[in-house]
């Protein structure tokens, strides 16, 4: 069930004591983005000092905001990005940009913690990671999308490819152009540079598929694929790829062992444990770490 529009409000603080922030006054901040006007910002200090409340709590009590934009501020001071309106046509699906507090992204926080407790490890170079899965329509991209929305929601330059050249999806749910992608850069007609910022989403940029290839395993066997990740992860804190489904295609398993680790989801009610424990050995076979198993209900 969806939260409430006043569930998971973040507290209503001014600015941040210590740690990371902006050190900016939720007032000035709601000026620079047109919500108050100076007159309205000495008018919600007067019932501030007579409530004894907080700035955004008077704010919204005089009916100058609402709860949303004083979560946009919120989410500026503590600089914690996300969608509130964004670019057209970016999918709902990148829930933890589009809603960080609904419960589902709550979930997803707690993979990434796991994550960085488990397998993040920059010095032995365990910073790339392979989103895989047994079979088609179990998640792969969702989750992908949606973690590296939450890695450059942590402070981390973080990089999301669309490694799938079979069915490609990440360039619809970001809204970005595909004419060139990793593809591109395999084939040697692009480079790094191919991969956009996402607008919104401080420290996320994504490289698309491309232009499907004839010949996607192959490209993904060339040494062209290893330089590329190496100049990635020389550039960005956190490299996530989103991959083909490990039993239909070889692709993921050329994949994996160039990334190294990977993340193993299923569906509930769809994966069966026969294909989970072919997708296992194949990637083990491929010389890949498993460094968790995700079960994805939704």
């Amino acid at each position: 069930m969806l939260p409430k529009p006043t569930d998971n409000v973040l507290p209503l603080e001014g600015a941040p004591r210590g740690g990371a922030g902006t050190g900016r006054h939720i007032g000035a901040i709601l000026m620079d983005e047109g919500k108050l006007t100076a007159s309205d910002a000495e008018q919600v200090l007067a019932r501030q000092r007579e409530l004894g409340w907080r700035f955004g709590e008077a704010a919204i009590e005089l009916n100058l905001i609402t709860d949303s934009d004083l979560r946009q501020a919120l989410a500026k001071q503590y600089e914690f990005p996300y969608l509130v309106s964004g670019p057209d046509g970016v999918s709902k699906e990148l829930i933890a940009a589009w809603d960080p507090f609904h419960p589902v992204v709550e979930e997803l926080r707690a993979v990434r913690t796991q994550l960085l407790i488990r397998w993040y490890n920059p010095e032995a170079g365990r910073r790339t990671l392979a989103i895989t899965s047994p079979g088609a329509r179990e998640g792969r991209s969702f989750v992908a999308a949606n973690l590296a929305v939450t890695f450059s929601q942590l402070g981390q330059r973080t990089l999301l490819i669309d490694a799938d050249f079979r069915a490609p999806r990440q360039q619809s749910i970001f809204n970005i152009p595909d004419r060139f992608g990793l593809s591109s850069v395999l084939s040697g007609r692009a480079d790094l540079s191919a991969a956009a910022p996402v607008t919104g989403i401080t420290g996320l940029s994504v490289m698309p598929a491309g232009p499907l290839p004839p010949n996607p395993l192959e490209l993904l066997s060339r040494g062209t694929f290893a330089a590329l990740l190496n100049r990635a992860q020389a550039e960005y804190d956190v490299v996530l790829l989103d991959t083909p489904p490990v039993n239909d295609y070889a692709d993921a398993q050329s994949i994996t062992y160039r990334a190294g680790d990977t993340l193993l989801l299923s569906r509930k009610d769809q994966t069966r444990l026969a294909e989970t424990e072919q997708a296992v050995r194949e990637l083990s076979d491929a010389s890949a770490r498993i460094v968790g198993t995700l079960m994805n209900a939704f």
